[in-house]
């Protein structure tokens, strides 16, 4: 199974602001980190304040906080609000589906089983757990390591 690029996105973005939950982070400062297109990240920052898992702030000095401390952050209800589908074969979506032995193929089932298990391992992990190894993400990120800490403090606004 292969996420879009979105949901890939969507989970750095929330990666990088558990590296250092206390501080706000700038759409370019992310997206350089990470190298990829600002224009790209727009559109994931936006879904991500829609689906409660960031908070923006407009203005000069703006940015972005977790809503939520990452303990409470369910990648696998990530993976779900972020994903469009999960069509791992074409016999999945029933309008598009041109494969003449979907009615009778057994291996369907099997997909299906992978898929639920797919998910269902995901729901197993929380953004905590992804950001266990934040000084070596930092690193990576070209984050200031000063700034990050080991503990991880309350999320602004609570």
């Amino acid at each position: 199974m292969q996420l879009t690029l979105y949901t890939d996105y969507s989970l750095r973005v929330l990666i990088y602001l558990g590296i250092r939950p206390e501080h706000q982070a700038t759409i370019s400062e992310i997206a350089q980190s990470y190298s990829i297109s600002r224009n790209h990240l727009v559109k994931v920052v936006h879904n991500l304040a829609n689906l409660g898992y960031i908070k923006t702030l407009r203005g000069r000095g703006g940015g972005m906080v977790l809503a939520r401390p990452p303990e409470e952050i369910n990648v696998g209800d990530v993976v779900r609000e972020t994903e469009p589908n999960f069509n791992l074969v074409e016999c999945f979506d029933k309008e598009s589906n041109t494969c003449p032995i979907s009615t009778c193929c057994a291996l369907i089932m099997g997909l299906k089983v992978a898929r639920k298990a797919f998910l269902e391992v995901l729901e197993g992990f929380t953004l905590a757990d992804a950001v266990a190894n934040r000084e070596e993400l930092g690193g990576f990120l070209k984050i200031d390591p000063a700034s990050i800490q080991t503990q991880t403090p309350p999320c602004q606004g609570d």
